[in-house]
């Protein structure tokens, strides 16, 4: 670390007094000059291996082009088959947030072996004269091996942060890596480097920390975890994985937190903050870097040569391979998901296709035929990929299946072990904001309620990212192994001869000595925890008003805030007796009792330890105002603090309108509005519990779903007639279309009688994208409930401007159709799943 700062050129006080000079809320101007010759230097650890070069130039000699161009191609699980690889010579396949063996959420160890067995031997297969290499097979193990049922869950990087250990970040690399490995996968997509800036941003929590030498010091150290420490014997052995320090560059600085938006700022802030992680990462020997989605001033990573190659490669002395990021080619100007040469031409050697590979494959092809990509190019990424396989020991390690870890995945998966490290980084991540009157530590031998709805939700409190892409869909019978933070406290208040009463709702059996309320963000990932401004659940107070209904009890409350960042929650901390921000803990919930709770003599058995790697705001708006909590700031419990009276205006004004959910409990959300549209196309108001169009057409009734009238019917009387949401102001959904986001509607059939009905999306006079849903609808058994999604690319196939949406749902259907609707959002998991029109 020392080392690090010794290089850079502008010393960090310098700099910050440099930054806090601008003026507030200005933005540099848009420049994209870069000056290698001012980034700070790194240096690849790895000495020149005259054996690998001549290995590298001999399989090169003989390769044909189209296996060359295969190297550079990556493509996902779910869209590519084993015959596709054999075919297509691809040099790697990924498992994105959502894709599994079989389909299964809940894949297992078994499963995932047999998944890369089956890819594996496709690509070692020479018939037709086809060289044999390997494949690198990519997952985001980001908090563990977190797509995997049984794994080991770890802190998510915010929590880490928080415990400003090296040497624990170290050892979570490398029990990841075990458990990756032990599944027959052998590359992760991890670490983040991503220096946080603004904490709307939804992968906030994927940062260590807003302070960039955090990020360097961590930098090294999970790299060295999931990799082995560079020039030992464990290096890339069987027992590690290949790592990716992403996503190159800036994706924690761009304006207004936006994920995949443009990170507005001068070139020293961008070298100075947003870079500080790849100097070390380099150092420790980090096998590749993820290409940003991001842009810098205007101009997407994923074609920014002057970095990717002059800064990356040529100063820092890069010689791993760069790895675009899920179809971030596409975004180039001048580019489509299903050709860039531009991308690599710029210094992405191996591009993320998931969905769109074999048009990019084809398209490469001819380019590097036609010298469009330079052969010199061509070669020297694949070169690049090559060397990372025979490092990794790829050539000489046969079936994924039969590899050391995979042999025993049983015990290496969700092991005793890793499951205890998980636990102390749960311990060492908790920070204490507020404890008015020494209310913690608890005593165990107390009668102890604990409440909140994430109390015994092991999904709520381990966050994206996590079996799923987003998170979302899941129950704690999906997490065998795993304790929830009420169940850690339950067992060892019961141990300690104390009682215990777990009840979400916080409605007590006999009145309790002390209440301790878990609470907190729903699971997301990327697009879906993107936020307009840092308040806590905006017009949805039912946490707020349990910690008041505890307290007006006159019961002490401990407030435990599940979070992925800090967001204002002055009037939680104000009615709490004690606050402790757990982040996203993982697996591991017992950790929280560990910390809250005393021993059975009353000593105190474990301390607050973990320290704001973010800080707190003191507003509901970005930037304003001085920090609640300044970085660094951690009570331990021989800390008196103050008794904390906390403003409680947010600096927030008007309706708050969220961009994702629209239909709730059979009604619009707020800022949108429900109308009926009759054959004859005058249109008339839906948001009450009956309605109708003036010419009869269409008919709308509350029903009974799982509450009162919490749903509604529409019967269709003419051909012609539509039901819509309006938005208030049109908002852009565009950046959703790249991935798995879709639009779910949780509906009953109960009649299609000419199986017509369509979807979709409104974006302003003559705008507009349908999907057919007849198909679908015909064959779900009439009467039952289900959740169907609509990919959001199919609205934009359609032919809807997903930059200006202003209907997000728009639903129309036959003469004597019936159906029923109880709610409408974004997600990413549903019961069916609507293909694409081709």
């Amino acid at each position: 670390m020392l080392a690090f700062v010794r290089r850079l050129r502008i010393a960090p006080i310098a700099l910050a007094i440099a930054l806090a000079c601008l003026p507030l809320g200005a933005a540099p101007a848009a420049d994209t000059a870069v000056h290698p010759e001012q980034w700070p230097a790194a240096k690849w650890p790895l000495p020149r291996n005259a054996a690998l070069e001549q290995r590298v130039a001999e399989l090169m000699a003989k390769m044909s082009v189209e296996e060359k161009v295969g190297q550079l191609i990556q493509a996902d699980i779910s869209a590519v088959t084993p015959e596709d690889v054999r075919k297509y010579r691809l040099g790697s396949i990924l498992a994105g947030g959502n894709s599994k063996p079989e389909g299964k959420t809940t894949a297992t160890a078994e499963q995932w072996k047999a998944l890369a067995d089956a890819f594996h031997r496709a690509a070692m297969d020479t018939s037709g004269g086809h060289q044999a290499i390997p494949l690198l097979i990519g997952i985001d193990a980001v908090h563990g091996h977190n797509n995997t049922v049984g794994a080991t869950l770890f802190p998510q990087n915010s929590a880490l942060g928080a415990t400003r250990d090296p040497q624990l970040i170290r050892e979570i690399g490398a029990a990841t890596a075990a458990e990756v490995r032990a599944t027959g996968i052998n590359w992760t997509f991890a670490p983040t480097l991503a220096v946080p800036q603004d904490l709307r941003w939804g992968r906030s929590y994927e940062g260590y920390s807003q302070d960039p030498k955090v990020v360097a010091q961590y930098a090294s150290a999970m790299i060295e975890g999931l990799q082995g420490k560079a020039g030992t014997p464990k290096f890339l052995d069987a027992s590690h994985v290949i790592a990716s320090a992403k996503h190159f560059l800036a994706d924690g600085g761009t304006k207004d937190g936006k994920d995949q938006g443009d990170a507005q700022v001068s070139e020293t802030e961008l070298r100075e903050v947003h870079a500080a992680g790849y100097p070390p990462a380099i150092d420790a020997g980090v096998q590749t870097v993820m290409a940003s989605f991001s842009s810098w001033n205007g101009q997407k990573m994923h074609g920014n040569k002057a970095l990717l190659t002059d800064v990356l490669k040529g100063r820092m002395d890069f010689q791993g391979f760069v790895v675009g990021d899920w179809n971030g080619h596409g975004q180039v100007p001048g580019c489509s998901n299903t050709d860039c040469p531009a991308s690599i031409n710029a210094g992405v050697d191996m591009l993320m296709a998931p969905d769109s590979w074999r048009g990019l494959y084809e398209h490469t092809l001819a380019e590097a035929k036609s010298g469009a990509i330079p052969a010199a190019r061509l070669d020297d990424a694949v070169a690049r990929i090559l060397r990372v396989k025979f490092r990794l020991g790829l050539f000489e390690a046969g079936a994924p299946s039969t590899q050391p870890l995979a042999t025993k995945s049983a015990e290496v998966i969700g092991s005793a072990a890793h499951r205890a490290l998980a636990r102390r980084a749960v311990r060492e991540s908790l920070v204490l904001l507020k404890n008015n009157h020494g209310v913690l530590p608890l005593d165990p031998r107390k009668h102890i309620l604990v409440a909140g709805d994430a109390a015994d939700n092991i999904s709520r409190q381990s966050g994206g990212w996590t079996l799923t892409w987003q998170g979302t869909g899941l129950g704690n019978k999906d997490f065998p192994g795993a304790q929830s933070i009420g169940a850690g406290i339950a067992e060892q208040v019961k141990a300690a001869g104390g009682q215990v009463e777990i009840a979400a709702d916080g409605r007590y059996t006999n009145k309790p000595d002390v209440a301790v309320v878990v609470f907190g963000e729903d699971p997301y990932a990327e697009f879906q925890g993107d936020l307009p401004n840092l308040l806590y659940r905006p017009g949805d107070e039912h946490d707020l008003e349990l910690l008041r209904r505890l307290h007006g009890d006159g019961i002490p409350v401990v407030a435990v805030f599940l979070s992925g960042r800090p967001l204002w929650v002055n009037r939680e901390i104000n009615v709490a007796d004690a606050f402790v921000a757990a982040w996203l803990p993982g697996s591991e919930g017992g950790g929280v009792a560990d910390v809250l709770l005393r021993k059975r003599d009353g000593k105190i058995a474990n301390d607050f330890h973990g320290k704001l790697a973010y800080a707190w705001p003191g507003s509901g708006v970005h930037g304003q105002g001085e920090s609640r909590f300044p970085f660094g700031y951690g009570l331990r419990y021989a800390d008196h603090a103050e008794a904390l009276d906390l403003p409680e205006a947010s600096g927030i004004t008007g309706e708050q309108i969220p961009v994702g959910n629209y239909l709730e409990r059979g009604k619009s959300v707020r800022g949108y509005t429900f109308r009926l549209l009759g054959a004859d196309g005058v249109a008339v108001a839906g948001d009450t519990s009956k309605s109708g169009t003036a010419d009869g057409s269409l008919r709308m009734s509350a029903l009974d779903y799982k509450a009162q009238e919490d749903a509604r019917r529409f019967e269709w009387k003419k051909n012609g007639a539509e039901l819509a949401i309006q938005s208030r102001a049109p908002f852009d959904l565009d950046r959703q279309t790249n991935g798995d986001v879709l639009l779910v509607t949780t509906l009953r059939v109960d009649a299609l009688p000419g199986k017509d009905a369509w979807i979709g999306m409104g974006c302003g006079a003559g705008c507009k994208g349908r999907v057919n849903l007849g198909p679908t609808l015909t064959s779900l058994p009439a009467g039952t409930w289900t959740r169907v999604g609509v990919p959001l690319k199919c609205f934009r196939t359609a032919g809807a401007d997903m930059h200006r949406i202003d209907q997000p749902f728009v639903w129309g259907a036959g003469a004597g159709s019936s159906l029923a609707l109880a709610r409408v959002a974004l997600g990413t998991d549903a019961d069916q799943v609507v293909d694409c029109p081709r």
